[in-house]
């Protein structure tokens, strides 16, 4: 490739000096322009924009709804979905009010769809199923810019993930000091790098059908701690942290009419039966982090509730709860 040996020299003819000058522009680093990404009408006032990740080597789409009032600028709230990354159906903008509750709050609200399995990280090496995940650099580096530009963001973000995504939201913090005023974990379990979190890492990863030593190396390679925020929660002061989960036990919202279940008996089954187990292991790993934050001062608000499953209506909840905390930091 010519560019490096041009940028050197200088001489020639006009031609060629033209040519060396705007070489030199590239050379030195000057950003260049993105093109803006491609944008439609989704469903209400969503709208879908199909972002290409260099790093990633792909286009993503992103689900947004832009900000009630355009003449003003707005902050920026990132909804990440759970395992299987929103592509079934089985997201924030499927399964809960995100486009009701946001309708007359100034703020936009951003939902990247995919991801399933990958933990919103970069991975180390390609995966053969799912692809080239690059996650950590797609959300902190290349859509922000886009996102700030195309819909007036004012620079002030927030982001909350459930489950799966209840772990990338700190971790995404700590690869990115700054960039999220705010965070949010409802029913998440933080703790990747010990041996039960590593079991439910590969857990989640398989699940999705990918190798989770493409991701953070074999089990015990230091990756994995470097990674987990359990372990590096003194680098989480001085971002607003929310932190809920239920205990696993029906509460009010694993009735047989329940949004979600609607009258199902094989879903009642299953949001009680698995979503009660999960909801358990994600009790016990927020109490686990309740104890580390107070362990360094690292202030943060929990919100253990006396009951309720790894369900979408509780996280419907701990979204509208945890508004006003992140909207107080966001202004």
């Amino acid at each position: 490739m010519a560019f490096p040996r041009l940028c050197r020299d200088s001489r020639g003819t006009v031609r060629r000096a033209m040519l060396f000058a705007l070489l030199m522009l590239i050379c030195s680093g000057s950003p260049a322009v993105a093109e803006p990404p491609a944008m439609r009408p989704a469903h209400g006032r969503a709208v879908e924009l199909t972002v290409f990740s260099p790093a990633m080597g792909a286009s993503v789409s992103v689900i947004v709804l832009p900000r009630p009032d355009p003449s003003r600028p707005a902050p920026v709230l990132y909804l990440l979905n759970g395992i299987d990354g929103g592509t079934a159906g089985d997201g924030w903008t499927d399964r809960t009010d995100v486009d009701r509750f946001f309708a007359d709050r100034q703020v936009t609200v951003v939902v990247p769809v995919g991801g399933a399995g990958s933990y919103f990280t970069d991975w180390r090496a390609d995966d053969p199923v799912l692809g080239r995940p690059r996650w950590t650099t797609f959300l902190t580096r290349e859509l922000p810019p886009i996102i700030d530009a195309t819909f007036g963001g004012t620079g002030a973000n927030a982001i909350a993930g459930v489950s799966m995504t209840g772990t990338s939201v700190f971790q995404l913090a700590m690869a990115a000091p700054g960039l999220y005023k705010a965070i949010g974990s409802y029913s998440g379990c933080v703790r990747t790098s010990d041996p039960a979190g590593q079991a439910m890492v590969a857990t989640i990863v398989t699940a999705e059908g990918g190798t989770v030593a493409n991701m953070w190396g074999p089990p015990g390679d230091p990756a994995w701690a470097a990674n987990d925020p359990y372990v590096h929660a003194d680098r989480l002061r001085g971002t607003t942290i929310y932190v809920a989960a239920g205990n696993g036990q029906a509460g009010p919202l694993d009735q047989p009419h329940s949004t979600g279940i609607d009258g199902n008996p094989a879903k009642m089954a299953d949001q009680l039966a698995i979503g009660g187990m999960l909801e358990a292991i994600s009790d016990r790993c927020t109490r686990s982090l309740r104890d580390r934050f107070a362990e360094l001062g690292v202030p943060a608000t929990f919100d253990l509730r006396p009951s309720g499953t790894h369900s979408w209506g509780y996280w419907q909840h701990d979204l509208h709860n945890s508004w006003p905390l992140f909207e107080s930091v966001l202004r």
